[in-house]
């Protein structure tokens, strides 16, 4: 990693270190070095997110942990499924902010794609059928498939998690999804795992924030998008 590249923040919404400290892996390898990337945890919500109620109250210290930055750091990823806090700081600061439930959407929706998403979290369907709707995607969002039981106890079980969730993908084909999202900052390496498993793409949303990151600075985009 190279001392001059940009420093990028990513913020977990999350209350879990672990968890922050595997989204900050996934997001160091897939940017190759191209960005100096640091983390912050939040430290007043649950250790995963799984409802709107909690989403819409980790917007609180996402967007003091965005406002607290140094001039040193030239970009934000929020990297929570739902993007608490997201529209705020791109209101407010003169950088990219980028939620990587946005970001995923985008990505997904390349070429006019219809697009699903596979995820642990039922009590956030509203939350991501706005979002979509909020980017002007909505008529490409073919739905949400979500996986049964409890999301805490499934995410700490890797195999268990990768297996259902690889179930809710293919639920979301056969819903006519022709790329399908794997809805969660904590699901980042069931994401990474399963890109690999399907014959459609499969975007895992921290790696589609970075890359929409990288663009956007490439393209001088250092103030607001």
């Amino acid at each position: 990693m190279q001392a001059s590249s940009p420093h990028v923040l990513l913020i977990n919404p999350n209350s879990s270190e672990a968890t922050t400290g595997m989204m900050l892996a996934i997001a160091r390898r897939k940017a190759d070095g191209r960005l100096r990337l640091e983390a912050a945890t939040a430290t007043r919500s649950p250790s995963m997110i799984v409802n709107e109620t909690q989403l819409a109250a980790s917007a609180s210290q996402v967007i003091e942990i965005g406002r607290a930055q140094d001039t040193g750091c030239i970009g934000i990823i929020v990297s929570a499924y739902g993007d608490p806090g997201v529209v705020h700081l791109k209101e407010s600061l003169q950088v990219p902010v980028m939620g990587i439930c946005e970001a995923s959407m985008i990505d997904a929706s390349q070429g006019g794609r219809k697009f699903g998403v596979a995820t642990v979290t039922p009590d956030l369907a509203d939350a991501i059928a706005a979002r979509a709707a909020s980017l002007g995607l909505e008529h490409l969002y073919t739905g949400i498939r979500c996986t049964p039981g409890d999301p805490v106890k499934l995410a700490d079980d890797a195999e268990r998690l990768r297996s259902e969730l690889a179930a809710m993908v293919r639920l979301c084909i056969e819903d006519g999804a022709e790329a399908v999202i794997i809805g969660g900052g904590p699901l980042g390496e069931a994401a990474e795992y399963l890109r690999m498993q399907f014959d459609i793409p499969i975007i895992a949303p921290i790696g589609s924030a970075v890359d929409l990151m990288i663009a956007a600075l490439g393209n001088g985009n250092r103030h607001r998008n």
